[in-house]
């Protein structure tokens, strides 16, 4: 097993990120001093995941501080630099959830050195949610399993151990006998990329498929159960995640396989009724009609790209979070799991 890089750190006043556009062929740190810069990486994904984002989005917020020499207030200047970094991505609430939470805090000194010290405590928490998460979900997983997920989950995506990958890492670290099919996830092939590149850097037993063969996969692997993540859960379940899951629920709806979201309680909005009210960010043709500069359709197509689809409250099992398992009666039962310390 080798040791995966961090996806995120501060360093000396930089904000340093791994490149995730450039994995799996090459391992590129980037650094920054400037908070449009850590802007520009979350919305061209060098940096992504929703937990990566809400933990980017906070260290940007700082930068932002110390760029703008704010002293004891949020004053105007900062107010609207962290309202830019809010419009990076629209769909992902760790975000807003997390720029919410520096704005709430008590300020008595240095706002930048405040924001820094939050920050660097909200990079620690989301570590210890998903290790948290790992270890609720075991109970989840037989001993001996084929579990399939889509996109990427992993510690890249998140503070450094990952959600729904994070419990495959926990199945594979306490023994159990684990065999991973990752969805390749079109466009972007984050599964291809980047699951293939953790699981194959923790040992773990994977087979790489194309999205369109997650049905035929169901049925000749016998998968025990799907886990994806979350990039926003509303409050009656109803979960926004890469454009994908909701087919793959169908799937599991069909085919009698337990379907999980493995999310932190940082991915839950409660003033998200349902799936209604969250908004889907639809990305660039470019990135449907080709592959790193390659093209792959006719010049002058018409595209539908959202990044994002929903998935109804029916067709999820349960949310596996840092609190616990959350099982149905949803509504329910997340206002008091979000509510709970």
């Amino acid at each position: 097993m080798r040791q995966l890089p961090d996806p995120i750190r501060w360093d000396k006043g930089n904000v340093v990120i791994i490149d995730q556009t450039l994995l799996p062929h090459k391992e590129k740190f980037i650094s920054s001093k400037n908070y449009r810069e850590v802007c520009e990486w979350i919305k061209s994904l060098r940096i992504r995941g929703a937990p990566a984002i809400g933990i980017a989005a906070a260290y940007a917020a700082t930068l932002a501080a110390f760029e703008l020499k704010s002293k004891d207030k949020i004053d105007s200047r900062l107010d609207q630099a962290l309202s830019e970094i809010q419009k990076t991505r629209p769909t992902a609430v760790n975000l807003k959830n997390i720029l919410v939470r520096l704005k709430k805090i008590s300020l008595s000194g240095n706002i930048a050195e405040i924001f820094l010290n939050e920050s660097n405590k909200i990079l620690n928490e989301e570590i210890e949610a998903c290790k948290k998460i790992g270890q609720f979900g075991l109970e989840l997983v037989p001993e001996k399993a084929t579990i399939l997920t889509h996109c990427h989950t992993g510690g890249l995506a998140t503070g450094g151990y990952g959600t729904a990958l994070g419990i495959i890492r926990a199945a594979h670290e306490a023994g159990k006998d684990i065999l991973v099919l990752a969805d390749e996830t079109r466009p972007l092939l984050q599964g291809a990329r980047l699951t293939a590149y953790e699981l194959q850097k923790l040992g773990i037993k994977f087979k790489l498929i194309v999205d369109g063969a997650s049905g035929i996969a169901m049925k000749r692997f016998r998968v025990d159960l799907v886990a994806v993540g979350a990039d926003r859960i509303a409050a009656n379940g109803d979960t926004a995640n890469k454009i994908g899951t909701y087919n793959l629920s169908v799937l599991c709806k069909e085919n009698k396989v337990p379907f999980y979201i493995a999310a932190p309680s940082s991915s839950f909005d409660l003033t998200a009724k349902s799936g209604h009210d969250i908004p889907i960010e639809e990305r660039s043709a470019d990135e449907v009609t080709s592959f790193q500069s390659c093209r792959s359709a006719p010049e002058g197509v018409s595209v539908y790209a959202p990044a994002f689809d929903v998935t109804p409250r029916e067709n999820i099992s349960a949310f596996v979070t840092e609190k616990g398992i959350i099982r149905n009666p949803f509504e329910e039962n997340i206002g008091k799991a979000m509510v709970s310390p």
